[in-house]
């Protein structure tokens, strides 16, 4: 089997990065593959005690050789999490043809690699399949193996056909997903606010990669395969991400402890699998729904502060 290259990306959270990677290490594949790991360089006005993170994640990474092989990429400057993304998955994939993806807060199973490899061959050649996702989310009773439309970014793989269609353009998808009226299905039947995510993109409120790599395979009905159960756990939504500062045992699962075998699915939507996705969106306090969120933010601009947070504890 051809074994697809790794690409781990960080910035400066050492003790995240030293937990991701010592589960990565436990992967019975992992002795034979390669890993590149791009280091996020400093911002121009980081303070001391971010300067010895990096530092110290710098130091993490270098400690073990973790992987068959590992090459590592220091950025002298400072990226950011949306093009440290994109340019090291480009480039990685132009050289490979395919890549698996991980940030420092993704701890991944000990059969993740298999998995993504597996997948990786077995529907190397369907051109409907855009992902393959490690990550699910915590729902019960999910098929063993499914598709949904679009996308996904925590634990991923993909190939380089369809990396090459993406679309990093935020306006350019809004108009389509608008003039197709798709926004209702692209939020999950209004359940997650991702066409707010992908606006507030364009408006330069947030620099999510990640919404936008979902809407271009959405809007290309592409699809992504998910496992049942999760070969991936986010320890990030602790307080300590520059992206995500809340915290949120919203996202938290079970780590897998088993193989999954791959075969072939009919490529279409999973509709009982896209339903439970939407169950699970509409229960989400964290967020909320994309309605909630829009009638959050009128009431932000309408009311004082105080009576903002009135609403809030009536809404919890």
């Amino acid at each position: 089997m051809s074994l697809a290259p790794i690409i781990l990306f960080v910035y400066n959270r050492p003790q995240h990065t030293a937990t991701a990677l010592e589960a990565l290490a436990q992967n019975p594949l992992a002795k034979d593959s390669t890993l590149y790991i791009y280091a996020d360089g400093a911002k121009a006005d980081a303070s001391a005690e971010t300067l010895q993170k990096i530092k110290e994640t710098r130091e993490v990474i270098k400690s073990k050789t973790w992987c068959k092989e590992v090459i590592i990429i220091e950025r002298e400057k400072n990226y950011g999490l949306a093009s440290n993304i994109l340019n090291g998955v480009t480039e990685v994939i132009n050289k490979q043809g395919k890549i698996i993806a991980l940030e420092d807060d993704l701890v991944t199973s000990p059969y993740f690699l298999q998995f993504m490899n597996d997948a990786l061959n077995h529907y190397e050649n369907a051109n409907e399949v855009a992902c393959i996702s490690g990550y699910v989310y915590p729902i019960t009773n999910l098929p063993d193996l499914f598709f949904i439309k679009g996308s996904d970014c925590w634990g991923w793989a993909t190939w380089k056909r369809e990396w090459d269609q993406f679309e990093t353009n935020g306006k350019t998808l809004l108009n389509q997903l608008e003039s197709m009226q798709l926004t209702k299905s692209f939020d999950f039947n209004g359940t997650y606010p991702f066409t707010t995510m992908l606006k507030e993109q364009i408006e330069g409120k947030n620099n999510s990669w990640a919404v936008r790599w979902y809407a271009s395979a959405f809007l290309k009905n592409h699809f992504c395969l998910y496992p049942g159960q999760s070969l991936i756990k986010n320890i990030g939504a602790d307080g300590s991400g520059t992206h995500f500062t809340g915290t949120t045992t919203a996202f938290d699962t079970i780590l897998y402890d088993k193989a999954i075998e791959i075969r072939n699915l009919p490529l279409t939507e999973n509709t009982q699998a896209k339903q439970q996705f939407e169950n699970y969106f509409a229960s989400l306090k964290v967020y909320g729904t994309a309605k909630d969120n829009k009638l959050k933010a009128i009431i932000k601009q309408l009311v004082p502060a105080f009576l903002l947070k009135l609403y809030r504890k009536l809404k919890a």
